[in-house]
């Protein structure tokens, strides 16, 4: 008899948390289409960065970051690109070291500064030069790409599930960490996931896995996008795969051709779609806007001689 009652009122109760969760999103940085224009948005209003990148390893550091902040002060910026690095907060499997994570945003907090945090994971300038000893020290569990002459590079393979997965999981630590000390204050407004991706000093990966993805036809999430833009596809790969007759099924070499043109390509995909995995874990721990920047091409150099791939918009 009282079921009715019963079942309303708790409807009531879902529609004001999801209410809640909502207002909750909506309240942390996030993006807002404006026209035709995106805006970042913090603290309910729309923020224009003012910003300077510190070096490499400076905010390694807190002792030095004091000599830093001042310096920051007085040339009036509103935000700085802050690294954190992989083999810093997870200087052994599992244990998480969020100290200099903690002072950064702490620092940045007393003088007002907003941070845009550089997740130095897998790859910093191509090279994997900021992933842990534990990851660094073990060829066969964590592979790396491989050259033109079947020789390993330093530089995590993409194609390598314990390399997803490790690189993932301390992404989702950091990000959860950050929600942590920092989800009600928004020093932090965004996240930059990975550092100008690319593959060096060939166009492709080599290692066995990437050779068996090469020879396969293509994903069929990009063979969908080729059929749905077939008008219309990414110009950074369409004068490419028109010459090969802008075919939707295939492998590699069969849709975009046999060139360094497509191992470039196919590198992009294959980054892309790792680095989608990295953000999207990171986003389910706090959903602060996310972006990847690139390493552009150099004038008359090939693939492989500057980052192949990370020109594209992967």
């Amino acid at each position: 008899m009282h079921k009715p009652v019963k079942f309303i009122s708790s409807f009531i109760l879902l529609l004001f948390t999801l209410n809640l969760f909502s207002q909750q999103s909506l309240k942390i940085p996030h993006l807002q289409k404006q026209g035709t224009a995106t805006q970042l948005i913090v603290d309910g209003k729309p923020f224009l960065i003012l910003g300077g990148e510190l070096g490499n390893s400076s905010s390694s550091n807190s002792e030095y970051m004091d000599s830093i902040w001042p310096k920051l002060e007085t040339l009036n910026l509103n935000t700085i690109l802050a690294p954190v690095y992989w083999e810093l907060v997870e200087p052994q499997e599992g244990k998480f070291d969020f100290s200099v994570v903690n002072d950064l945003i702490l620092g940045a907090r007393d003088r007002e500064i907003k941070l845009v945090l550089l997740w130095f994971g897998s790859w910093k300038n191509s090279m994997s030069c900021y992933a842990p000893a534990w990851v660094k020290n073990d060829f066969e569990r964590f592979p790396r790409a491989r050259d033109n002459s079947d020789k390993p590079v330093e530089i995590l393979s993409p194609f390598a599930k314990a390399n997803i997965d490790a690189d993932r999981k301390a992404f989702a630590e950091l990000m959860k960490f950050v929600k942590k000390i920092d989800g009600e204050k928004h020093t932090v407004i965004m996240v930059q996931v990975e550092n100008e991706i690319g593959m060096l000093p060939s166009a492709r990966d080599n290692h066995p896995e990437a050779n068996k993805a090469f020879s396969s036809e293509i994903p069929n999430e990009l063979a969908t996008y080729l059929k749905n833009n077939k008008e219309n596809p990414m110009p950074e790969f369409s004068s490419v795969w028109e010459k090969s007759g802008s075919k939707t099924k295939g492998t590699w070499k069969e849709v975009f051709g046999d060139n360094i043109a497509t191992e470039e390509i196919f590198m992009a995909w294959y980054f892309g779609k790792y680095v989608e995995e990295i953000t999207a874990a990171g986003k389910a721990e706090y959903n602060l806007p996310m972006y990847v920047n690139a390493a552009l091409n150099r004038p008359n150099k090939l693939p492989g001689e500057y980052p192949s791939a990370g020109r594209f918009r992967i």
